[in-house]
């Protein structure tokens, strides 16, 4: 290094600093430089130019390496987080694909009637004593109502046999339910059910999603149970 050179970097340390980092014979492969390295070249510079009289305190430097350190680290720990939930990704995706053919109860009202049998299902966010669920005709008017008793929380099917309160087989066909649950004088949550045939699988930015036939498109959480 010649005498003029080493004037300029004395009296021009930053610009030191700036043509370590970015050195001029190759300027196209600095946006190649890691955090980590641009850190290293820079606490070298540093160094190499440091005041002789007034050096770098140690305490400092072992900040600048702890930094370091824990910047690096946390890409790190992002990338295995990355490569977990593609992981994930893709076990979603080949369990979603088994459900195709299968029925599933998701959230839903519906209740369809058909060869003098009909299938639907409840949730209850908490145990109830008492349960019973309406089902209700295309005009909304009550046509049968089944008493299921005390249940525990949690989703189950049921089935009805297509007959009437007044003992005559119900017309086949659509049909909606509601659900009323209660433990003691308490209302229950309770939400409706409906049954469905997983017909294909979607897999969108958000994940995986079933195609319901009918009813619709759902997410991996709002399969209830699968029959």
């Amino acid at each position: 290094m010649t005498t003029a050179v080493q004037q300029t970097i004395s009296s021009n340390p930053s610009q030191a600093l700036f043509s370590s980092l970015n050195p001029a014979k190759d300027k196209a492969d600095s946006s190649g430089i890691n955090s980590q390295d641009r850190f290293l070249r820079l606490l070298v510079t540093q160094l190499k130019n440091q005041d002789p009289l007034n050096p770098m305190d140690n305490a400092q430097m072992t900040s600048q390496l702890a930094q370091i350190s824990t910047v690096d680290g946390i890409e790190k720990l992002n990338q295995t987080l990355q490569m977990i939930l593609n992981g994930n990704n893709e076990n979603q995706a080949l369990q979603a694909a088994a459900l195709v053919g299968h029925g599933v109860l998701v959230p839903g009202s519906g209740l369809a009637l058909a060869g003098g049998m009909a299938v639907g299902g409840i949730e209850l966010a908490e145990p109830a004593d008492r349960v019973s669920i309406v089902i209700k005709d295309a005009s909304g008017l009550a046509v049968k109502t089944l008493e299921l008793g005390g249940l525990d929380a949690g989703s189950r099917a049921f089935a009805w046999d297509g007959v009437a309160d007044s003992g005559t087989p119900a017309a086949e066909g659509a049909y909606t339910i509601a659900v009323n649950a209660q433990r003691g004088d308490a209302k229950v949550g309770a939400t409706a059910l409906e049954l469905g045939v997983v017909s294909s699988v979607v897999r969108t930015s958000q994940g995986v999603n079933l195609n319901v036939g009918a009813l619709g498109t759902f997410n991996m959480t709002d399969v209830r149970e699968i029959l």
